[in-house]
């Protein structure tokens, strides 16, 4: 059997373990320290927008401290993209509050402006004004940021951004993780970089940045003995970790130009056929990261998504299909939901293909072996 190609895996650029063995050899083997302060520098610097970073055990626990933040709880609603993750989603849940969720549009596969105008007029009259938007950049596409943000504004409704996909994308040129009241960002071991594990939430204030690492720490209270007023959690990233996220800054862009160069080659494959259709920017506007290439297959094609999925699992290729819309979801059936099928539809014909910023010149051979019965 040759070796797995993988769908997205952790691709070191060789100064992260300089970063940790500094750490050891100072004994900075804790949830702060220089690596610590270093890497939320690096994506202060990176982002721009002048936004503040609090680096954090998981782009989940972002999340869950931008609810808290905003001061979201028990019997809140807050509007949520369905076709995600479901680390989007369960954060509402943890703060007892109600996700309602919002379909897609067709462009960027992200949260739809119709719908979520519909939404929010929607509930605003059964009684309950949502507390936040969680709008999300899929698979590193931007949203339709302006046309988002202009509804979130007109209604006076904070947008928490979901940039978790998205690090080096842009749209009309600036950043993805500056555009929300709240962004977070994810370095999970599959990301376009990566901690091992770890995220982010990025603040407009310093203020707001230093209540986050408060909340993150236990929230112990400024005594000389451990005094807790508020409930606090373990959620700071440690010192080793972020010596990875230290070398990883370094080879960021890097990756990102190799990513979408994966997204090229796709788009080179298919370019004969009209069954198949790879997922890329809609206009010049939106720069994707291309964190993962996908490809949509025409219902009207004598094959399925299923089919490509399967031969490539033969050939001990790895694919997925896209996220199942949270709305679908068993643990989600009961929440409100606004749209028109439109993830539903995405969801049965689109498939995520290997789109690692690693893939040799050989496993791009394998690949596309793989792929040839459908070209």
């Amino acid at each position: 059997m040759k070796t797995r190609i993988y769908l997205s895996s952790p691709h070191m650029g060789g100064t992260e373990k300089n970063y940790v063995d500094e750490a050891f050899e100072t004994n900075w083997i804790a949830p702060l320290g220089p690596n610590v302060t270093a890497f939320e520098t690096n994506l202060e610097a990176y982002l721009g927008e002048d936004k503040k970073v609090a680096s954090l055990s998981s782009g989940t626990a972002a999340l869950h401290l931008a609810l808290l933040l905003l001061g979201i709880g028990d019997g809140d609603e807050v509007l949520c993209q369905s076709m995600t993750f479901s680390a989007s989603a369960n954060p509402i849940v943890y703060v007892g509050a109600t996700p309602i969720f919002v379909d897609s549009e067709p462009e960027t596969w992200n949260m739809s402006p119709e719908y979520l105008e519909e939404a929010i007029k929607d509930r605003i009259k059964k009684g309950t004004k949502p507390k936040a938007i969680i709008a999300v950049h899929l698979y590193g596409m931007p949203y339709q940021v302006d046309k988002i943000n202009n509804i979130a504004k007109t209604y006076d409704i904070p947008v928490i951004e979901d940039s978790a996909e998205a690090l080096g994308s842009r749209f009309d040129g600036q950043n993805c993780g500056t555009f929300g009241t709240l962004s977070i960002l994810s370095f999970n071991g599959n990301k376009i970089i990566t901690t091992s594990g770890g995220g982010a939430l990025v603040c407009e204030t310093d203020a707001q940045k230093q209540k986050v690492i408060f909340l993150a720490t236990q929230a112990r209270d400024n005594a000389p003995h451990y005094q807790h007023s508020s409930v606090g959690y373990n959620y700071r990233l440690s010192n080793i970790c972020a010596g990875i996220g230290r070398g990883q800054m370094e080879v960021l862009d890097h990756h990102v130009e190799l990513r979408q160069g994966m997204n090229s080659f796709y788009r080179g494959l298919f370019d004969q056929t009209n069954e198949i259709t790879v997922f890329s920017e809609p206009n010049d506007r939106f720069i994707s990261n291309h964190w993962l290439s996908c490809i949509t297959v025409s219902k009207e094609a004598d094959f399925t998504r299923e089919d490509i999925r399967t031969q490539l699992l033969e050939l001990n290729i790895e694919s997925r299909p896209l996220w199942k819309p949270m709305h679908l979801q068993p643990i989600f059936k009961e929440a409100p939901y606004y749209g028109d099928k439109i993830a539903e539809n995405l969801f049965d014909i689109g498939l995520c293909l290997p789109s690692g910023s690693n893939l040799s010149d050989d496993d791009k051979r394998r690949i596309e072996e793989g792929l040839a019965p459908f070209l």
